[in-house]
């Protein structure tokens, strides 16, 4: 007997509709798993053979084929359990062959017949929405992380038993479907964000760290161990605006497809801060493996990716980041197919002046000049170019530190970031841009649009400063991203000059 059971498969964060067809004839007895399945696929007749003995239900003598369509598109999962057991027992006459139509099922099972959570289930409901598909089956652990999409039933299993059960007869007492509201999680708390104003003595930093946050630039921090680098990168995400639904479901649905999702959570509702330690491989930055897999920058999608100590990281790793500072992905290529991971974060790096960390200062410094340089050189001038803002720390004062006034608070800054913001999303309603760092140079000229005093300065400052084209329209982006902050239209020379202020000295580098 012939049947057809629908399911998923992964590509990237996206999904595409499987149809799990299942044919039981007279024959040799032989179980086959065709349509380009991986070894986790591969295994399934194992599992699904134990776990129907398991639960007194013995497979008879056939020929069993099992075609996942489409057959030129790679399936690797243990979500295809569960479908291949239901197309079975369906070809079996244990289910009704009607009552399978219309429901998509995704799902591991133990050799006990236990349902046990798999990767990507955000997506897979999503495209089983798109797809005009009624219901989806799923386990119970990862029941709550699916209901979220609307338009779709939901239900959760334990076992294999309770599927059984509910598609003989449907009875919804027996799966009941799982409502989950997403607006009611935003509500939940998220998590503790330390505050700006712990912050003594840094107010130029901090005022880099608004500019980055309101127009979405990469920040560089330079400066002494102590100086605070470290905690004004741990407080950005408190003063980036929360997290809007979609972007809320994008960024889960990268979490489930790379099995980081926190236990007990439907829905990941804050912006993550991701600090990968400097020995990380290329692979777990940028993501990669034999099933390609998201790496951290694409965990840190419209939120905030830290590295800490930039010139200690391998220098791929440094280089790898050039096409997603640009493009806001990352392509993963592979032999037969192609895997595209989001990967819009806001970049802040942080690093010492030498290798022990305290030049210029010679009475503490005992780096050798070649050692400075070969230091300050493991960061290349393409990297330093794709940089919006770079800002010195020094030492803190005794005063600051002692004194009672602690300078902008991130409710401050968090005011300053969300008016810079609403202008930015007014201004990009309907185009490609989301915010001044977005701008291409095609654009520039309209949305940075600039008096004839302000045109000299900046060609003043092109020649003086011997800028490349990407540093003179970068220095523009940010000028843009100051009167927005401040809620003017017009660019003025003092936004220009403070633009130009945060410039990354290449010749420091050098």
């Amino acid at each position: 007997m012939f049947t057809d059971t629908l399911s998923a498969s992964l590509q990237g964060i996206n999904a595409l509709i499987v149809h799990v067809e299942t044919d039981i004839a007279n024959g040799m007895p032989v179980f086959n798993i065709v349509g380009s399945p991986g070894p986790e696929v591969r295994e399934a007749k194992d599992r699904v053979r134990s776990a129907l003995k398991n639960n007194g239900i013995f497979i008879p003598p056939s020929r069993i084929t099992v075609n996942l369509s489409p057959g030129d598109l790679r399936k690797d999962s243990t979500s295809f359990d569960l479908p291949i057991t239901i197309g079975m027992l369906s070809a079996m006459g244990y289910i009704p062959v009607e009552n399978t139509s219309g429901i998509l099922f995704i799902g591991e099972i133990g050799l006990n017949g236990e349902l046990r959570a798999v990767r990507g289930v955000l997506p897979i409901v999503m495209a089983a929405a798109k797809e005009g598909i009624r219901e989806c089956i799923v386990p119970s652990d990862n029941a709550e992380e699916g209901s979220v999409v609307p338009g779709i039933i939901v239900r959760g299993a334990a076992d294999l038993k309770s599927v059984i059960e509910y598609l003989q007869v449907l009875d919804e007492d027996v799966l009941p479907q799982i409502s989950t509201d997403p607006h009611e999680l935003f509500k939940e708390n998220c998590g503790f964000i330390p505050d700006f104003d712990e912050v003594r003595g840094q107010e130029r930093a901090k005022k880099a760290a608004v500019i980055s946050a309101a127009g979405f630039h990469s920040l560089l921090m330079t400066g002494p161990p102590g100086a605070g680098k470290s905690m004004i990168a741990r407080r950005i995400p408190g003063i980036l605006p929360p997290l809007t639904l979609s972007e809320s479901l994008e960024l889960t649905s990268i979490y489930s497809v790379a099995g980081k999702m926190p236990k007990g959570k439907a829905l990941v509702c804050s912006r993550s801060f991701q600090a990968p330690h400097h020995t990380i491989t290329n692979h777990a930055l940028v993501g990669g493996g034999p099933v390609p897999m998201p790496g951290i920058i694409s965990l840190a999608h419209r939120s905030v990716l830290f590295l800490d100590e930039l010139p200690e990281f391998g220098r791929d790793a440094i280089e790898s980041l050039r096409q997603p500072l640009e493009e806001k992905s990352i392509q993963i290529n592979r032999i037969k197919y192609t895997v595209d991971y989001p990967a819009d974060f806001l970049l802040i790096c942080a690093m010492n002046p030498c290798p022990c960390g305290y030049y210029p200062d010679r009475n503490r410094c005992r780096c050798s000049e070649n050692e400075i340089n070969r230091y300050l050189g493991k960061i290349s001038g393409p990297i330093l170019d794709r940089i919006d803002l770079c800002t010195e720390l020094k030492n803190v004062d005794i005063e600051d530190i002692r004194g009672e006034k602690s300078g902008l608070s991130s409710s401050e800054m968090g005011e300053m970031v969300a008016r810079a913001r609403d202008i930015q999303e007014r201004r990009y309603r309907g185009t490609k841009y989301r915010f001044n760092a977005d701008l291409k140079a095609d654009d520039l000229e309209e949305i940075c649009r600039l008096g004839e005093k302000e045109f000299h300065l900046m060609e003043e400052l092109y020649k003086k400063l011997c800028l490349s084209a990407r540093s003179y329209h970068r220095i523009l982006r940010v000028s843009r991203t100051i009167a927005d902050i401040e809620g003017v239209e017009a660019i003025t020379s003092r936004h220009i000059l403070e633009a130009a202020s945060y410039r990354p000295d290449l010749d420091y580098f050098r």
